[in-house]
């Protein structure tokens, strides 16, 4: 019987496991539960809510038509945020929250910027975080430069739902094409337009031939691709799906994988159709016959937050000091964490269920306080969740409330064989179960339930110094309030210590931040000594003392002071415990505060297969480099992992400088269940805001060729696409919630299971007869130690080396001797013959092999041109670049244009010669002949 419960539970986690938050599911082609959340910041605007629904039915039969008849958007929610008006049609939303958006309309990155654009951070055919349109984008007056809006939501939602990426590239526009061409990066090839340079100043604009740059031997750097206006071609929908012809996705017969476009590298010179055929939407869909109805719209209100706390208090709870822990945890999440104007209610459970508190909306601290004395102080009998829950729902009912999007937060250290007899209840209820697993035997059925419904799923284990269940509780600030709202965690740490051992630390209170600032200290013996100074070094004085929960706090009105905060706590018992927490809100609401979000890869995982670790941060949508980020992840029974996570675009890590941190976890110790939190820190001058461009941006449309003419659009903001901004110092704590692994051996084994990671950014560059390499070096387990060797590759044929990698031609690499994992590796060789006749390019490959043998994926595939393209001139003697009012098309290059002009005058000269030496001979033959 044990044994079929396992299973079951392990197949539930099968179904349920992905970290990705979207409730979006595919049901008879129809895609259902889109959620489209309005900003708060963004104002009020009814018309927004008109032009969103216009945008989907748009793109609704847009997709059908472009995924051959198998797609189509069903039914669509649209979240309005609290600040707008109510209106009758409005309803309260169940589980749709800003949490699971798959669209934010939110204000631009920076002013101006409204190139909407997809959070994409992991490989191909994995699904991406969310959508970003701006206002004026959705309103439709950014379409010249996008293109229709229906037309775009398409594109997104192929990055997003798919994993596909896009097929131009803003970094190499352009390349050397087998034809001895220069080529715009673009798919299809069939694609028409011309290359040129065009500037405006004022409502002046020129427009003049591109320059080859002598050291890349491509065109110059303000060189654009112009489209013609009016064409037949009808690819790529991932390239610019702006053009009119353009209603497909390229396939394996018209995709461009000479291109250097992101498609290629991160799907492995796949096709965006190949890709998109390959995903389980797919596979799951045939092809319709009738087309599909328009899409339904439900306008849901995001309204107060309603909390009920559901908290154990079973036997098993007093133990472990688990009751005086839960207590300090609900105590910080009632002091600090929840927000005004929210309200929250209290149930006990055990064998069955008390009310503890009816709901108390929170004004001031005094709802607070109250709320404290509803807190259990005993611990016995056994353990009911059900009876829980079901109370949950009765404090909810007796405020007047309706359930739908109410929160059940559900603290449980036990096993409960029951639970699954309410799960149905629970679905159909509309509230969301956050789960709070306590120690190792905390009921795995429930996680069910908080996946279903939208909920998180954390986890503490009995080791306080790790100080999981403070953290845990901190983590369940609301997801629907404004960011300057939220509830920051800029601190959490803990120690064990023997009498008159000392904890010392600081904690940096940087200007994004600082109001409403609230420190608490833990202790689980005697009350510490302790000493907080200000950046100024004056004491903050005597914190509040909760001796019966065994913590002290200090709460700052208003907004304190912004700098490096030092605290002291000096243990007075031995074997102490002492931990501190510090969180803030943002200092002011027009400054977006640094955040910082962690996620596994994946809520369960079966050994051996890796994991990997994100932290995000971001100040605002702006992504934050140069922190120190550090992974703590915590097994079941509190053995800690400690990893450092990079944000290098190597190994774990897609895409370099994106704020985002990466890093494969594998040192799985045990079975069940695993935490994770994430602590990051920003030095002074060594952080920096990124101001590039995001990734995954639709493409701008610089203007239109309309017979032979560009017609420009107004130019992109000018954005140095370098320009890093520098930060000052901060510290952030997150949770990234809990996940489940199985299969884990029981004995530790020496067999090595893991093979080196994919060399994902191996590029290569030709300096006349010699190629030079650079990437990141893997590890001997993915992206860990050290690899035994490389083996490099090469073939004149992109599919050859993809497909028959161990069949071409070996570089010798005997000098080559590998460096630790996430090193620079750099190498330098002379190609030799290759086999393909005509090659025109070298392309490169590298596999890496460890101490067992173990070898790795095939790494991205580098290349490098071996001609000089035919539209190459030295600038030295370029021709006059004067503006060109009527320029000629990109089918006719310069060296064309300059052979079909010798090769006139030639033949006009032949001609001229031939007709001069007949008629001469005519004449001739007229005249009387002479002699001597």
């Amino acid at each position: 019987m044990e044994l079929l419960r396992n299973f079951v539970f392990l197949l539930a986690l099968y179904l349920l496991q992905g970290s990705n938050t979207s409730l979006v599911q595919l049901d008879n082609n129809g895609y259902e539960g889109i959620i489209i959340a309005i900003d708060p910041a963004v104002p009020e605007d009814e018309t927004l809510i008109e032009q969103i629904k216009g945008m989907v039915t748009a793109a609704s039969t847009y997709l059908f038509e472009a995924t051959e008849k198998r797609f189509f958007f069903k039914n669509v929610s649209i979240l309005i945020p609290e600040n707008w008006k109510n209106k009758s049609q409005y309803k309260r939303p169940k589980h749709e929250s800003y949490k699971h958006a798959d669209v934010l309309v939110s204000p631009p990155t920076l002013p101006g910027r409204d190139e909407p654009y997809t959070k994409q951070f992991t490989a191909c055919e994995e699904k991406g975080e969310y959508i970003h349109f701006t206002p004026d984008f959705v309103l439709g007056k950014k379409q010249n430069e996008f293109g229709p809006s229906g037309r775009l939501f398409v594109h997104e939602w192929a990055h997003l739902r798919w994993g596909v990426f896009d097929e131009y590239n803003d970094d190499k526009p352009f390349y050397s094409a087998k034809s001895k061409k220069i080529e715009a990066t673009r798919c299809s090839r069939g694609i028409t337009g011309i290359n040129r340079v065009y500037k405006c100043q004022g409502n002046s604009c020129v427009t003049s031939r591109c320059k080859t740059d002598s050291k890349t031997k491509l065109y110059e750097k303000d060189c654009q691709f112009f489209p013609d206006k009016y064409q037949t071609e009808k690819t790529s929908i991932m390239f610019m799906q702006g053009i009119d012809s353009v209603a497909e996705f390229c396939n394996e017969k018209n995709h461009n994988r000479e291109a250097p476009s992101l498609q290629n590298k991160m799907c492995n010179f796949r096709s965006t159709w190949e890709v998109i055929s390959n995903s389980e939407d797919f596979r799951n869909t045939t092809v319709m016959v009738a087309p599909p109805p328009p899409p339904v719209f439900s306008l849901l209100k995001i309204r107060e937050r309603i909390v009920c706390l559901v908290l154990d208090t079973s036997g098993s709870m007093g133990g472990s000091d688990r009751l005086n822990r839960m207590n300090q945890a609900a105590k910080h999440f009632l002091l600090q964490t929840v927000e005004n104007g929210s309200w929250v209610g209290m149930v006990h459970f055990d064998n069955t269920a008390y009310i503890k508190s009816n709901l108390i909306q929170i004004i001031s601290s005094n709802e607070r306080r109250k709320l404290l004395e509803s807190l259990p102080t005993v611990a016995t009998g056994g353990t009911s969740i059900c009876s829980g829950i079901k109370s949950g729902f009765q404090v909810i009912r007796n405020a007047y409330f309706q359930i739908d999007g109410s929160e059940i937060v559900l603290l449980t250290d036990g096993e409960d064989s029951s639970a699954k007899a309410c799960i149905d209840e629970v679905k159909q209820s509309g509230a969301i179960i956050h789960l709070i697993a306590l120690g190792r035997n905390a009921d795995q059925a429930v996680i069910e339930m908080s996946s279903v419904t939208g909920g998180k799923h954390l986890f503490a284990t009995d080791e306080a110094q790790n100080n999981g269940l403070i953290d845990a509780f901190a983590a369940l600030a609301s997801g629907n309030t404004d960011a300057s709202q939220q509830s920051l965690q800029l601190e959490s740490k803990g120690l064990k210590l023997n009498s008159n051992g000392w904890m010392n630390g600081t904690v940096i209170i940087d200007s994004t931040v600082g109001k409403d600032t609230f420190f608490l200290i833990t202790w689980n013996q005697q009350p510490p000594i302790i000493s907080v100074l200000d950046p100024t070094g004056k004491s903050v004085g005597t914190l509040m003392e909760d001796s019966a929960s065994k913590m002290a706090y200090l709460s700052i009105p208003g907004t304190t002071k912004v700098g490096v905060w030092t605290y002291s706590l000096q243990a007075k018992a031995n074997s102490e415990t002492l931990t501190i927490t510090v969180n803030s809100r943002a200092a002011n609401s027009s400054v977006p505060p640094i955040t910082v979000k962690a996620k596994m890869n994946k809520d369960t995982n079966s050994f051996p297969s890796p994991m990997i670790v994100y932290a995000e941060i971001l100040q605002g949508y702006i992504p934050i480099l140069g922190a120190n980020v550090t992974a703590f992840i915590e097994s079941n029974t509190g053995n800690t992992e400690v990893l450092e996570l990079l944000d290098n675009g190597a190994g774990a890590d897609s895409f370099k400088n994106d704020g985002v941190y990466s890093r494969y976890f594998t040192t799985f110790k045990e079975n069940g269940r695993y935490s994770l939190k994430v602590r990051a820190h920003g030095g002074e001058n060594a952080v920096m805001r990124n101001l590039r461009h995001p990734l995954n941006r639709a493409a701008y449309i610089p203007g239109w060729v309309v017979n032979g003419t560009v017609e420009g659009n107004p130019p992109r903001p000018e954005i140095d696409e370098n320009t890093q901004t520098n930060l000052e110092s901060f510290t952030r704590t997150a949770s990234g919630g809990a996940f489940v692994v199985s299969n884990v051996p029981s004995l530790p084994s020496s067999t090595d299971v893991f093979p080196p990671s994919q060399i994902t950014d191996l590029e290569a560059t030709l300096d006349e007869d010699e190629i030079s390499l650079t990437w990141t070096a893997p590890g001997d387990n993915f992206d860990v130690g050290k690899v035994q060797k490389y083996i490099i590759r090469i073939s004149g044929s992109i599919l050859d080396l993809r497909d028959n990698f161990d069949n071409a031609l070996q570089v010798n690499t005997t000098d080559l001797l590998p460096n630790e994992a996430n090193s620079k590796e750099t190498f330098t060789f002379k190609p030799g013959n290759i086999s393909e006749e005509n090659a025109t390019h070298i392309f490169i490959a590298i596999r890496s092999v460890d101490e067992s043998n173990l070898t790795s994926q095939v790494s991205n595939i580098a290349q490098a041109a071996l001609f000089v393209p035919q539209d190459y001139i030295p600038d030295k003697i370029h021709p006059d670049p004067s503006p060109d009012k009527n320029p000629p098309t990109s089918g006719l290059s310069i060296s064309t244009l300059v052979l079909l002009v010798v090769g006139t005058v030639i033949i006009v000269s032949v001609i001229l010669s031939i007709t001069i030496y007949v008629l001469s001979k005519k004449r001739n033959s007229s005249r009387p002949r002479t002699g001597f």
